[in-house]
Parts: structure tokens; C-alpha cells; sequence
């Protein structure tokens, strides 16, 4: 069993402590917060009572083998680096930096240290996502595909009675594409490849980061349409067309909905899907195994290196585009 240890103790963290948990390939081993009393009440559902309030103990801790990244944003590359230099496994949540210059060092360093570095882009590990990809290429030319993820934030409101809550602030590298377009990227490269074009037409609040931004990434042949936001909900489907097929989904980012429309026999198919209790097993088990395998030049590893590689290139170009600048942009 793998000993995990978790920084940051939200709602997402115990989605992914239960997914581990699930995969009976993890056991929660330490938990790190800014108070005992808060990490003991974390703990209390996975009866673990081992709090650390210091990071470079946390860190320290020579049981400990991974370490799940759930704090603020900025705080991912400075915690990942820590941890790699310690010998410890990262798993990072998205965005896992704020600069393509971090994630680079980070890949670098794991390399060197002889371990791995994920990023926890869930949906690309879906057993609905691997599906699509492989419908894709009956569907004949791609004519142009639409992603939508636009989500109303609970933190929205703070920011129209003119405050700055951390999702929402560049200097905790927040905003619309860092918490939610970044699954809409990881879609359209995952399935695509690297674009060969990227525009970016984003709308910004007072803070400075993106409330809602509209992408268009050129293939040579296509073009693929995103829109994403916090500031509102849409319920808008996403759909890859194609010549003689067209796929749709209900979403990119959490797919529990394929249906396949014919264009010659005008026929819509309802294709089955696999549905997880908890979203985030199927992405847990994935770095269980290639953890277990202990080969950092797996194929597969590598491919999700690059895949995170050219997602976090386009997304810096993305952001830059629209004069989106955090804090980790002009720090030395």
C-alpha cells in the first residue's frame, strides 16, 4: 500500500483520499494543515490522527511516499519542488504550476530524484474519455468540435461585493481557464494534439483574472470552439463533428453521456457509458499502477508528461494573450 500524505484539507481532497482509499492501493498516512485542530478533523473519517502544522517535517517524514497537492494554486510549484527534493512522489492538483518555466524545473527535478510527478487532469483518465478517442476516427474528417465547461463559483460573490478570494485573485494564479478551461485544454490536446494555432477571448473582473474566456485552438484541417467561465453556469453540450458522424457528450471535463449521430442515416445512438461513484478513481488507480511499476520511462508516463507539457505551453500563451499576469509571472 502506498502511504499518501495530503496537503490541503477542502471537499476535494476528501474526494481524492476516498478514491485512493477505493483503489486499495493507497492508505492515508499524514496530513498536513495549518492547525492541528482542522487536520484532526480531516483525519477523523479515515481514523488518522498523524497532523503535521510543519512542512519541512511533513516532508520529512521518511514513511511517507506520496504526496497529493490540494492548496491554492500558486502554492503547488514551491510544495511539488519540496516534495520532489524529499524523494517523494507528487501528484499535483490542476493547474500544478503557474509558469510553463515551474513545470519544467518540476520535470527536470523528478526525473533527477527518480520520481513521479502527475498532474491531476482526472478526466483524460476516464474510462468515457479513452472511449471517445477511440470513436474519433470513424467519425471521417473533423469538420469542428465545441467544449463548454462554464460553472457559477460560490466564491463569485465576494468578488461583485469587491473582494479578492484566492480562486479569484492573480496572485494565487486563479481565474475561469486556470480552475476550469484547463479541462477543456486537456480535452482538445489529448484527443487532438498540440494546435497549431490558439486565440483567447477572455472577459476580466476587477481582480485581473478571466470571469469568462472563449478559445479557439486551429488544427491544419479544423478548428475546435471552448467556452469557459465561474462568473455563470451553462449547460451547453460539448460535440466533435465530423464528415460522416458527429459525437456528443454531455460535458469534456466529467463525461456521462455519448450519443452518435449518423449523418447519412440521420440516426442517433446512445453508447454506453462506465460511471464512477467517485470521478476520481479511475485517475488514482492510473497513478497506483505506474507508481507500482516503477519505470519512469513507461510509455505512458511519458505521454502524460508531454500531454501536461503542451497544456500548460498553450495555456501560458492563452493567458498572455489577454494580458492575465499572477504573481509568480514577475517574481525572480
Amino acid at each position: 500500500m502506498l502511504k499518501l500524505g495530503i496537503i490541503g484539507t477542502n471537499w476535494i481532497t476528501h474526494q481524492f483520499v476516498g478514491a485512493a482509499i477505493e483503489t486499495q492501493q493507497f492508505e492515508l498516512h499524514s496530513i498536513y494543515s495549518r492547525s492541528v485542530e482542522s487536520g484532526l478533523k480531516f483525519g477523523e473519517t479515515y481514523q488518522q490522527t498523524n497532523v503535521y502544522t510543519d512542512l519541512s517535517a511533513f516532508f520529512a517524514d521518511e514513511a511517507l511516499e506520496v504526496v497529493y497537492l490540494a492548496s491554492p494554486n500558486s502554492m503547488h510549484y514551491e510544495q511539488a519542488k519540496q516534495a520532489l527534493l524529499a524523494g517523494k512522489h507528487v501528484i499535483s492538483e490542476k493547474p500544478a504550476v503557474s509558469r510553463l518555466v515551474e513545470l519544467e524545473e518540476l520535470h527536470q527535478l523528478a526525473d533527477t530524484q527518480g520520481v513521479f510527478y502527475f498532474e491531476a487532469a482526472r478526466n483524460i483518465h476516464e474510462e468515457n474519455f479513452k472511449q471517445v478517442a477511440e470513436m474519433i476516427p470513424a467519425l471521417g474528417p473533423i469538420v469542428t468540435a465545441n467544449f463548454s465547461y462554464m460553472k457559477y463559483s460560490s466564491r463569485y460573490d465576494q468578488v461583485v461585493a469587491g473582494e479578492e478570494p484566492n480562486i479569484f485573485s492573480p496572485k494565487f494564479s486563479g481565474g475561469a481557464l486556470m480552475d476550469l478551461g484547463i479541462y477543456l485544454v486537456y480535452s482538445a490536446v489529448a484527443w487532438f494534439g498540440k494546435p497549431e494555432e490558439v486565440h483567447y477571448f477572455a472577459r476580466k473582473l476587477p481582480t485581473g483574472v478571466d470571469g469568462v474566456g472563449h478559445m479557439i485552438f486551429r488544427y491544419q484541417d479544423f478548428d475546435v470552439n471552448m467556452m469557459t467561465g465561474k462568473s455563470s453556469t451553462s449547460f451547453l453540450p460539448s460535440e466533435i463533428i465530423g464528415h460522416t458522424q458527429t459525437i456528443s457528450m454531455n460535458a469534456t471535463n466529467s463525461i456521462e453521456e455519448i450519443s452518435l449521430y449518423d449523418h447519412t442515416t440521420g440516426e442517433m445512438t446512445a453508447i454506453p457509458v462506465v460511471k464512477e461513484d467517485n470521478p476520481m478513481v479511475e485517475e488514482a488507480r492510473t497513478f497506483a499502477q505506474l507508481i507500482n511499476r516503477d519505470d519512469l520511462q513507461d510509455a505512458t508516463y511519458r505521454e502524460l508528461l508531454d500531454v501536461m507539457h503542451t497544456v500548460h505551453e498553450v495555456m501560458e500563451d492563452l493567458r498572455l494573450q489577454e494580458g492575465i499576469t499572477f504573481a509568480a509571472d514577475i517574481k525572480e
